[in-house]
């Protein structure tokens, strides 16, 4: 939607609110419910499309998603989206966070736009479920924000700080020390998604070891000279386990598993070394 049917919508919705949602959908052939709630948000905003003198600032349609959830969820909403918990939006997070996936590996940037406002939706419809919930378990979308915004500040001291100025690989080392410190974690398997494929598990729970100094497994020797190559190999081991009725996927995942019990236990070993020794 480009911003002169925006314009042009919200200045004739200021005169008459149902005559623009007539115009949107028009313009736009969306939908009753949406074309409303758009309408309303701009409306309600102050800050949107045609409010004001001068461009519109970064981020000012972010606060339209909000107001369109807000509307979804509040009473003459949306009943599917008002019974959604976090437990039955879960899925669509993952599922979500794999499309825009796909559409970074395939350079796709008309699909990248489209799925990451799906990833976006994820994010604004769980903070709007959270901003219900009883007082122990509530947050809103500015807590979400600001949590970032403060770990960001947090952990680029080279550039909000005074810890001068870095290369890359101080960067990196530098995050790891800030978020130990924050986190206080004691093993390497804290922190780490176990619902992520177990291939991409495996590799962290060995990155994170290997920081830490501690184990990790005896490395198989690679005989192919290639990421290309290598992905081949990995083909023909999912199909020879395929033709004997194994899943691959789980066998590796039970393997990482046992892993991840493995550098637990020496994690807590080492932290307890000392003062067993006095």
């Amino acid at each position: 939607m480009s911003a002169a049917v925006r314009d042009r919508v919200l200045e004739v919705a200021r005169e008459d609110r149902v005559r623009g949602v007539a115009l949107l959908r028009q313009e736009t052939g969306l939908g009753l419910r949406f074309a409303v709630a758009l309408v309303d948000s701009w409306l309600a905003g102050g800050t949107g499309p045609g409010a004001g003198d001068g461009p519109a600032r970064p981020g000012e349609r972010l606060l339209d998603v909000v107001r369109v959830m807000d509307r979804l969820r509040s009473p003459g909403g949306c009943p599917w989206d008002a019974e959604q918990t976090h437990s039955s939006l879960r899925g669509y997070l993952l599922e979500e966070a794999h499309e825009a996936y796909d559409a970074i590996v395939d350079d796709d940037p008309v699909a990248m736009r489209e799925e990451l406002g799906d990833v976006l939706l994820q994010v604004v419809f769980h903070a709007r479920v959270a901003a219900e919930a009883s007082a122990g378990r509530r947050f809103d979308i500015d807590d979400v924000a600001g949590d970032l915004v403060d770990k960001l500040v947090r952990r680029h001291p080279h550039v909000f700080g005074d810890a001068g100025p870095r290369d890359v690989a101080q960067v990196e080392a530098g995050w790891d020390e800030i978020k130990k410190a924050e986190k206080q974690r004691r093993s390497p398997t804290e922190g780490v998604s176990r619902s992520q494929p177990a291939a991409a598990w495996g590799a962290a729970l060995v990155r994170r070891a290997a920081r830490a100094g501690l184990g990790t497994p005896e490395p198989a020797e690679l005989t192919v000279d290639s990421p290309e190559e290598l992905g081949e190999r990995l083909l023909a081991v999912v199909t020879a386990a395929e033709q004997r009725g194994w899943d691959a996927e789980d066998a590796l995942r039970e393997a990482v598993r046992r892993y991840a019990g493995e550098l637990d236990a020496e994690a807590l070993a080492r932290s307890e070394g000392p003062h067993r020794n006095g």
